[in-house]
């Protein structure tokens, strides 16, 4: 009888491996990428999870010889001889020479889109339009590997900092945030919202854990079509308790990114330079308030209308003169106005019409929201009075407060919105792997 152990014996030698076998027989299994035959020899490009390994095919090497149904987009498992080569810059990397090779699936047809190429020469409608095949292109899977280190960064940090992970829900009796941005569903004759923000559970788990943390979707029903905005991103979220300061939070950010960047560069190397990434260092962020740098852009731009919130070309500016000014690509933008904020930000004691909130700008685009919390039942509620809200639909909410909290505070970072300003993205549908917006649901 057969048993299952947990084990899984390896059947296939990932590249990184190869200078340990050179001059040895060793299998890998991987996609075929890229076939160039010649007169009497061909190169093989084998796609791996992570790698693209070149074999060489000769009637020299072995017995075997190829054969038409050896097609781009097969999964195959290739045995042969480690051995090394001289790259054009005059480096040295392994190659295998093809002794068998099995092809394990074949295609049914030609992919739609070229993917062989070192990148991806298409719209970006074209793009998305057939991401599950698009995806498989080097450049466009480092993106998301680049993600995977972003949000791994982020989790490695925070359990370090005693954080506990959470699982939010994602079907809500009423929105986070307020407003009419949210999705309405139709739940066994109820109408019910999905989740604007993970906000309302991540503080009532505050009096559990103290400190808690959730990377997970949210969405927002905005009609909007522009270049920074979805309706279904990954929302990096924070809530941390005790705290003496508003400070302490954008504090532990910096030191979030810190480690999230320094991770990136060692961990995350080959996609780094695949991509060309221009990874930032982070020795501090510099603050400013809104008041202040409101009037920084009055006197450097014009036609400035809003000014109770910043406008994208206002944040590109501010993002410019944080480089000029203090060489940081970040910047925290502290002490909203009041009206802007949603309804359980504090209030600053100093000056009611402003609050203890922050945002912060990575090279002049808005990543993160966050702040202090109103964690005074008498006070929460006579906020949300002010603004018009009844609190007896917030009954489960303010629980949190008419049975006790610390002082506390939080934040969220878009994951989708970091990621391309990271890798210089123009549009942040590049950066999401299956976009959602007002004009796709699909692939």
């Amino acid at each position: 009888m057969q048993e299952i152990t947990g084990f899984i014996p390896s059947t296939s030698t990932p590249y990184s491996e190869f200078k340990a076998h050179l001059g040895e027989e060793v299998t890998v299994k991987g996609t075929i990428h890229n076939i160039r035959e010649m007169s009497d020899f061909a190169f093989i490009l084998l796609r791996t999870a992570r790698d693209l390994i070149q074999c060489v095919y000769s009637p020299e090497f072995s017995d075997f010889r190829l054969s038409p149904e050896i097609a781009e987009q097969s999964a195959a498992k290739i045995t042969g001889k480690v051995v090394t080569s001289e790259t054009r810059d005059g480096s040295e990397r392994y190659e295998l020479q093809i002794h068998n090779i099995e092809l394990l699936s074949v295609p049914a047809d030609i992919p739609p889109v070229v993917i062989s190429k070192k990148q991806i020469n298409c719209d970006l409608s074209v793009n998305l339009d057939y991401r599950p095949v698009t995806l498989r292109n080097p450049k466009e899977r480092a993106i998301f590997k680049i993600q995977e280190g972003i949000q791994r960064g982020f989790r490695e940090y925070l359990q370090s900092q005693n954080f506990t992970e959470i699982h939010s829900p994602k079907i809500n009796f009423a929105g986070a945030e307020g407003g009419t941005n949210v999705f309405k569903l139709d739940y066994f004759g109820k109408t019910v919202y999905l989740a604007q923000s993970p906000q309302l559970y991540k503080q009532a788990l505050v009096p559990v854990y103290e400190r808690v943390f959730e990377i997970a979707p949210v969405f927002r029903a905005e009609h909007h079509d522009t270049s920074r905005h979805l309706n279904e991103y990954i929302s990096m979220d924070f809530e941390m308790g005790f705290i003496d300061s508003f400070t302490d939070i954008m504090n532990m950010e910096t030191g979030c990114l810190k480690h999230i960047m320094n991770l990136l560069k060692t961990e995350y190397a080959p996609e780094i330079e695949l991509l060309k990434v221009n990874v930032p260092e982070i020795t501090s962020i510099p603050c400013i308030r809104f008041k202040d740098a409101k009037e920084l852009c009055v006197k450097k731009l014009k036609n400035i209308t809003d000014m109770k919130d910043f406008e994208p070309e206002e944040e590109a500016f501010l993002g410019k003169w944080a480089k000029q000014q203090y060489n940081s690509d970040f910047l925290f933008v502290t002490h909203y106005l009041s009206k802007k904020r949603p309804f359980y930000t504090m209030d600053d004691p100093e000056d009611p019409e402003v609050t203890l909130s922050f945002d912060l700008l990575f090279r002049g685009i808005e990543i993160t929201s966050g702040g202090q919390r109103i964690h005074d039942y008498n006070m929460q509620v006579e906020k949300m009075k002010k603004l018009g809200m009844n609190p007896d639909e917030f009954e489960t909410y303010l629980m949190l407060h008419k049975y006790g909290a610390p002082p506390h505070g939080g934040l969220g970072l878009g994951l989708e919105r970091l990621t391309m300003h990271l890798l210089g993205f123009k549009n942040v549908r590049y950066a999401a792997m299956f976009p959602r917006d007002i004009n796709r649901v699909s692939p």
